[in-house]
C-alpha cells in the first residue's frame, strides 16, 4: 500500500456532524459521482486517522458502515476498496437527490440569516471554484 495515497475526506470536527458521518457521506458521494470507482484503494485507517488526528476507532466504525452497506469491501492485503459490486456512477438524477438534504439545509439557514438567493448563490460559484480549483 502506498504511503502518499491521497486522502479523499474533508473533516470539520465543528460542523456538528459527528465525524464518522461525515467520512461514510463523503465516500458515499464519492463512489456516486465516479470519482471513485470498484477496486478503487481507500487510504487505510491509521493514515486518515493520523492525518485528521482523530481516533483510529472513529474512522474504522466509517468504514465498517460502508462495508455493512457494500459500499466498501475488505481486501486482504489491500485494506478497503471500493467494492466491485457497486454501479460507481450514478445519474444526474440521483447525485442531485444525494446533495439535496444538504442544499435543503442551507437554504433554510440562508433565509434565517436573511441572506438573498443572488448572494448564496455567488458564494456557493465562488466556493465550488476554489474546490476545482486545487
Amino acid at each position: 500500500m502506498s504511503d502518499n495515497k491521497e486522502i479523499y475526506f474533508q473533516i470539520q470536527p465543528s460542523s456538528g456532524v459527528p465525524i464518522y458521518k461525515q467520512i461514510v457521506d463523503q465516500v458515499e458521494r464519492l463512489v456516486a459521482s465516479g470519482y471513485l470507482s470498484p477496486g478503487d484503494e481507500l487510504p487505510s485507517v491509521r493514515k486518515v486517522a493520523v492525518h485528521f488526528e482523530v481516533n483510529p476507532m472513529t474512522v474504522s466504525k466509517a468504514y465498517c458502515l460502508l462495508e455493512n452497506s457494500n459500499i466498501l469491501e475488505r481486501r486482504r492485503g489491500l485494506g478497503m476498496v471500493v467494492s466491485t459490486d457497486i454501479k460507481s456512477s450514478k445519474t444526474l438524477k440521483e447525485r442531485i437527490e444525494i446533495i439535496r438534504p444538504g442544499l435543503e439545509e442551507i437554504a433554510e439557514q440562508a433565509k434565517q440569516l436573511d441572506l438573498s438567493k443572488e448572494k448564496v448563490i455567488e458564494l456557493l460559484s465562488k466556493i465550488m471554484e476554489n474546490k476545482d480549483g486545487k
